[in-house]
């Protein structure tokens, strides 16, 4: 098997520019697959074409045996699997890494002398580099986790029908050249059968938490919709004017006597006045 670093490499870079459903995913393709992938079972099936043996010393049997029991092996199958599924996290990873690009060109025309004129602001990221997941790239970010959901059944039942989820010990072939039907036998079926059921049980993992993620930023952009869809029929517009209240006359009645009522305590306030200026010219 191959390096995987390159690959760990390209795939760290998405964890900045996806949600906390899609680290946790990283997390498992990372630990759960590249690694036991890469330390384990390659180890586990190192010998299986050395190892499987026939009741026949006819030449060609064991090879065409083994070729129609595994058409491809476990290892290069599980190998497929994640770089097939790892495919479309990598085209968004591009498109993010496009949009963060044609970004910060856009700052840097905004900075620039007559940049106060530039109409355009940026709209996913901030200064720092965080990128908010919305619109076209919302749209990119749900695309590839219905790509990686269908991938990751295909695999999964592509599994099944090739191999089955349990290593057998003995397979029965008569394939030419065989003479008659042969007995072939696996090395380590059951420990081969752990690491099988081990890495279907991960990718089912990976399946769920996929399907998982694309409800959370399904009903999250249904949320915030509908919190906008609120804002918005609060402020008075055509399709929502100001409602207008008619005065009744028992409104006008009571504005009036609250006008009485003033104008009586302005001519008290003036009575009381004229009353102190003529008593201090009586005094003179």
């Amino acid at each position: 098997m191959g390096d995987w670093g390159f690959l760990s490499s390209l795939l760290d870079k998405v964890q900045s520019h996806s949600t906390v459903i899609g680290k946790i995913w990283m997390t498992v393709l990372f630990l759960f697959r590249i690694m036991v992938l890469g330390a384990g079972a390659e180890s586990v099936w190192g010998d299986e074409q050395s190892d499987f043996i026939c009741n026949t010393k006819q030449p060609g049997c064991e090879n065409v045996c083994y070729d129609w029991t595994f058409p491809i092996s476990h290892i290069r199958f599980w190998v497929l699997q994640i770089i097939f599924v790892s495919t479309p996290t990598l085209v968004y990873l591009g498109h993010a890494m496009h949009v963060i690009h044609q970004e910060n060109k856009m700052r840097q025309k905004i900075a620039s002398p007559g940049g106060t004129l530039y109409t355009k602001s940026p709209k996913y990221t901030d200064d720092k580099g965080n990128v908010t997941i919305k619109g076209n790239l919302l749209g990119s970010y749900l695309t590839q986790l219905v790509f990686k959901i269908i991938i990751e059944a295909a695999f999964i039942v592509g599994q099944y029908y090739l191999y089955g989820f349990v290593m057998v010990p003995m397979f029965p072939c008569s394939r030419t050249p065989c003479p008659f039907t042969v007995q072939c036998f696996m090395s380590r079926p059951t420990e081969k059968t752990i690491f099988i059921i081990f890495m279907l049980a991960v990718a089912c993992v990976s399946l769920v938490l996929n399907v998982i993620e694309v409800f959370y930023l399904v009903c999250t952009r249904c949320k915030a919709g509908s919190k906008r869809s609120k804002g918005r029929s609060g402020v008075n517009s055509a399709e929502n004017p100001v409602e207008l209240r008619w005065p009744t006359n028992e409104d006008t009645l009571k504005q009036n006597k609250k006008n009485l009522d003033k104008e009586m305590e302005r001519s008290q306030s003036l009575g009381g006045s004229l009353d102190g200026a003529k008593e201090e010219k009586r005094l003179l």
